[in-house]
């Protein structure tokens, strides 16, 4: 229902404009009801395989960079951070990969890994700028030339986004000590940050989400418009994350199952679910956008493809 208002005895209706809680209640219920019927739960998995392939190009350089870090191994530290949230299996399996594959020569090393990361994971990108297309209703007008450098550009700024949120979370809660101890900066600060680190590392998880909402499907929105189906997909996927860890960690015995398959098909049940949280996210910002008072949704009818679609508030 887009509206309430007052019937009268001669059934006359007057309506009023809901409130945002009234828009936002009917957009998540929209969106629950666009899950089956955008075909979501397939979405995600289809997305699951493209990540998993390009999630160790990736890490070959994160790895990399990070070697370049102050401390003992960082990468190992990035690892330890996420089994928190993935299955530890996983991680040991991600440990074995890398360790086959990193050398002392770290120059090597990165520009090995820029060119393996940004042509696979680039392919990762781009399923996901088809599956957020059709989270979002559109359809994708865009030639494969511009599709394609997107997604390498996607690959570079998300990373670079996520990166920040881990190192962030490698310094840990005694960075704000030593700089407070090598810099002019009050002690307010040493004593805040160990719960600073922690909104930064989300704040930059929810930007890097947000600039994947606002760049890669084929709809012209504001940034800022993006940024209620990042909150929803990031704390989903950060609540859900634990509790699969806890699950993995407890109850779930997956190599008695599968023997050596079982940290591969842990891993991917933890992308599937990070990829449906992300289609979800995208499918909230669509509903909300069509539950502007003012909002207009026009095909874009540009043969180059570049504009999308408009949506104008």
């Amino acid at each position: 229902m887009s509206s309430v208002g007052h019937i009268f005895a001669n059934g006359t209706q007057i309506k009023r404009p809901r409130g945002i809680l009234g828009r936002i209640k009917d957009a998540l219920w929209r969106t629950v009801e666009a899950v089956p019927a955008k075909h979501t739960l397939q979405m995600a998995a289809a997305l699951s395989y493209y990540f998993v392939i390009s999630l160790f190009p990736a890490l070959l350089l994160v790895s990399a960079i990070l070697a370049y870090l102050p401390g003992a191994n960082p990468f190992s530290q990035v690892l330890s951070l996420m089994s928190g949230f993935v299955p530890q299996d996983s991680i040991e399996l991600l440990r074995k990969v890398l360790a086959t594959v990193v050398t002392p020569n770290r120059s090597t090393l990165l520009s090995f890994g820029i060119l393996g990361t940004l042509w696979t994971a680039s392919g990762g990108f781009a399923a996901a700028i088809e599956a957020l297309d059709i989270a979002y209703d559109v359809e994708e007008a865009r030639p494969f030339w511009v599709t394609r450098p997107l997604a390498v550009a996607l690959t570079l700024l998300v990373g670079l986004l996520l990166l920040v949120a881990l190192v962030v979370m490698i310094v840990g809660p005694q960075f704000g000590t030593w700089l407070a101890l090598r810099t002019n900066l009050s002690w307010l600060l040493a004593q805040s940050w160990p719960y600073i680190h922690w909104t930064v590392a989300v704040v930059f998880t929810v930007l890097a989400v947000e600039s994947l909402y606002f760049l890669a499907p084929n709809v012209r929105q504001r940034f800022w418009a993006t940024l209620p189906g990042a909150v929803l997909a990031v704390g989903c996927w950060i609540g859900l994350s634990y509790t699969l860890g806890y699950y993995f960690r407890s109850f779930a015995h997956f190599n008695k199952t599968y023997g050596a398959m079982g940290a591969v098909i842990a891993l991917m049940v933890w992308l599937y679910w990070t990829s449906f949280f992300m289609l979800v996210g995208a499918e909230l910002n669509c509903e909300l956008a069509k539950e502007t008072k003012k909002g207009k949704i026009k095909q874009d009818e540009d043969p180059s493809g570049l504009t999308g679609l408009d949506l104008v508030a």
